[in-house]
């Protein structure tokens, strides 16, 4: 399934495309529209579906380290039934790339293009984006108007033809938490007029993030690696390496009646998305051991200290995947243990990687505190 060509023609044809190749911004008529068709080309995607699912075969050395589960996936399989859909999810890892698109594959659900960050198509691995999945590069925090003129056009024409899937976070949370939204795709969506589009809220939660050690040091990114050597540093931490992939659907919500064209409409729109994400992130042993940790602490106080963790978590609706801290313990111990984030020693818990802990930690922060003005 190629992207079609006609989705280029398209954006040429919109109005607001077509004003700016008269030239503005500074750009004569002939610079805007050089700068145009040169981010068109490289927007261009084709997504070959039977060499897309032959994916997980080559991946298997890493897909089969992770237990992938699927909740409430029919809310998914309903509104692809009844029409276009844009998928919205949190970004914990770059595994999420691969467990989110074979969970809606596992259901049956057409494959949506997916919007994924630039860095993602150096090399072999970008040409398999490029030319097999059909991810849409995307780069971020660019301020060029001929690129996020011609990137809005561009994700209103392509979802007259397919589904999306994006991250509205931008790029993965280094801190661990879930970070506020961005606005731009939610725009885009809105403005391409498609009838009865949806948008599905979707959560991703691992009982252990394959890079946690490298964004959660880093803390904040400073600067965009390689992608090669991310897919090295990935390698390196698969070594002894198994997790749960929760994902986990929630209703979908309506898009029609909402202007694109109104600032406050599209940051409404972003921070419900984001609460309902939030609302639906499966809360797993780790998270919950990792934010009632302190430095050092015997078995009997950390017990205490996640019950009154689970009260505080049940009153505000949280996905829970255990409801006691003998649960709790029983499976995040040998985990976090294996890991060497913490370390067990004559009953009592000692922090190893604290800013490990901490990342962790932090991924349910959004369930304990209420969201500040920017979210």
């Amino acid at each position: 399934m190629a992207t079609d060509p006609s989705i280029a023609e398209a954006v040429l044809a919109r109005a607001d495309v077509a004003r700016f190749l008269e030239g503005s911004h500074g750009l004569t008529s002939d610079a805007a529209r050089t700068r145009v068709m040169g981010y068109l080309e490289e927007l261009r995607t084709t997504q070959r579906y039977e060499l897309y699912r032959a994916l997980e075969y080559p991946l298997y050395p890493i897909l089969r380290k992770i237990e992938r589960i699927s909740e409430h996936v029919d809310f998914a399989v309903e509104a692809a039934a009844e029409g276009r859909v844009v998928y919205a999810s949190n970004h914990r890892s770059h595994i999420d790339y691969l467990v989110e698109p074979l969970a809606l594959d596992d259901a049956g659900i057409r494959p949506p293009i997916i919007a994924a960050g630039i860095n993602l198509f150096g090399g072999p691995l970008g040409l398999i984006h490029k030319h097999v999945t059909g991810a849409l590069p995307i780069r971020r925090n660019m301020k060029d108007p001929a690129y996020l003129i011609t990137l809005k056009a561009y994700v209103s024409e392509l979802l007259h033809k397919h589904d999306l899937f994006f991250y509205p976070e931008g790029g993965r949370s280094y801190s661990g938490e879930l970070k506020p939204a961005k606005t731009g795709l939610f725009s885009a969506c809105l403005d391409a007029g498609v009838p009865g589009l949806k948008l599905v809220p979707v959560a991703v939660s691992y009982d252990l993030v394959l890079e946690d050690h490298v964004v959660a040091k880093q803390g904040v990114k400073r600067r965009q690696k390689a992608f090669s050597r991310e897919i090295a540093e990935l390698v390196r931490y698969a070594v002894g390496y198994h997790s749960r992939a929760f994902v986990t659907f929630g209703r979908p919500i309506p898009l029609d009646g909402i202007d694109g064209q109104s600032r406050k409409a599209v940051m409404d729109l972003a921070r419900h998305v984001r609460t309902e994400i939030g609302r639906q992130y499966k809360v797993l042993p780790t998270a919950l051991l990792a934010a009632a940790m302190k430095r050092s602490v015997t078995r009997e106080d950390l017990t205490s200290d996640i019950d009154a963790l689970l009260v505080t978590l049940r009153a505000v609706g949280a996905n829970l995947s255990v409801s006691s801290a003998e649960e709790v313990l029983a499976q995040a111990t040998e985990p976090l243990e294996t890991r060497n984030i913490i370390v067990v020693e004559q009953g009592r818990y000692r922090v190893r990687e604290r800013h490990v802990l901490r990342y962790y930690a932090r991924s349910i922060a959004h369930l304990l505190s209420p969201p500040s003005a920017t979210h």
